[in-house]
Order: structure tokens, then sequence, then C-alpha cells
């Protein structure tokens, strides 16, 4: 029960984003950030892994060169009410690791969230849309470590479906889930009314 109330917040605060913008005021619709593939870009289960676990690590950067990004990581947790916390709005450019769950290189799915917009512009996870199975994300740990996932698979929920269990579960491999909002933006609503969510498992 958990586990879904924090799925659920965490798609309702990433949607922060787009509150924001429609908050102060700013009369047009944001940009639309890429979109999976119509076709879509499923999930798939990922072997066993070939490379043993790492001790756990704080991360401290995140690159994903196929979409220019390069940025540092703060620590997010969940409050007292099971919220979970996302990156300040002022600090569009930088990404939040759920520090509760896996660190990354540990077993398990370490879960990294970003903005996709702010009141100034695109934000860190714009383009997070535009990622296929293959491309790789580059995590430096706190440890000197920098470990290397290759993306499975690229999908968009709306927000009443997160696949809670996909991304915060328990499974046999080293994992990495990267989130933002997406899909159309809902003025009424002043949100986005999707989650893109990048599957990854590490290659070394």
């Amino acid at each position: 029960m958990r586990g879904y109330r924090l799925g659920r917040l965490l798609v309702t605060l990433l949607a922060v984003g787009g509150l924001t913008l429609v908050g102060v005021g700013i009369a047009r619709l944001p940009p639309r950030p890429p979109q999976p593939d119509a076709a879509g870009l499923p999930h798939r289960a990922a072997a066993a892994p070939s490379l043993p676990p790492l001790p756990r690590a704080e991360p401290v950067e995140v690159r994903i060169p196929r979409i220019g990004v390069r940025a540092p990581l703060v620590s997010v947790a969940a409050d007292a009410a099971g919220a979970l916390e996302v990156p300040p709005l002022d600090r569009p450019g930088v990404a939040g690791w759920y520090r509760p769950g896996a660190s990354p290189g540990e077993l398990g799915n370490a879960v990294v969230v970003g903005h996709v917009d702010s009141p100034a512009g695109p934000a860190v996870f714009f383009d997070l849309g535009r990622l296929r199975p293959g491309d790789t994300v580059h995590i430096a740990r706190a440890d000197a470590t920098v470990v290397r996932f290759a993306v499975d698979g690229v999908e968009a929920y709306p927000k009443d479906g997160f696949p809670t269990d996909l991304v915060y579960g328990p499974g046999g491999a080293v994992g990495l889930r990267l989130i933002t909002c997406g899909g159309r933006f809902d003025q009424d609503r002043g949100e986005y009314v999707d989650n893109v969510v990048v599957f990854a498992t590490r290659t070394a």
C-alpha cells in the first residue's frame, strides 16, 4: 500500500512544473515535450544481472549523452504524509534521486526524477521521451565510480495508471528508472496528463 501511495503522489508532484507555469500567469501553453514512439517502446523484463551489484554509494551526477543531459543529483525522500519530494523549481537543471530506494549500482531499481519544464522554460528531463532502447545513461557516484545503464524501454503512462510495481518493486537486476511529466498539457488542470518512464539496466 505504501508503494502505491508513493507512486500516486510521485505522479502528482511531478506535475509541479505545469502548475507553476499556469500559476505565474503565462498565457500560452508550454512547448510539448518529446514523447515515446506512438507504436510504444514497451518495458522488457531485464535478465538476471551479469555484473555483481555494487555497494551503496550516493549518486552525484546523471549524464544522458543522446539528449545532452549532464545534471547534478540531489537526494529526495518522502515526507511524513508519504508524498515524494522533488527538486525545487528554481533549480530546473537538477534531478533528484529517491534516497530510500536503491542507489544506482545496487541490486534493485534506483529511481531518478526530474522536472520537464519550469517558469523559465524546458527543464532537465524535457527530452526524456527521445530516448530509445540501447541509449546509455551514466550515473557518477560519490565513491568515484561511474555506473552505466542501457535503456530497455520508454513508456508514457496516464497519471492514474502509474506503474508503481515496475518502478519501485524489487527486481533481480541492477535497474534504473528515470521519470518526468509528459503528454498533453491540460490547461484547465494546470498539469501534463501523463508521466514518461525510462526503464534501464546496468551494463558496466
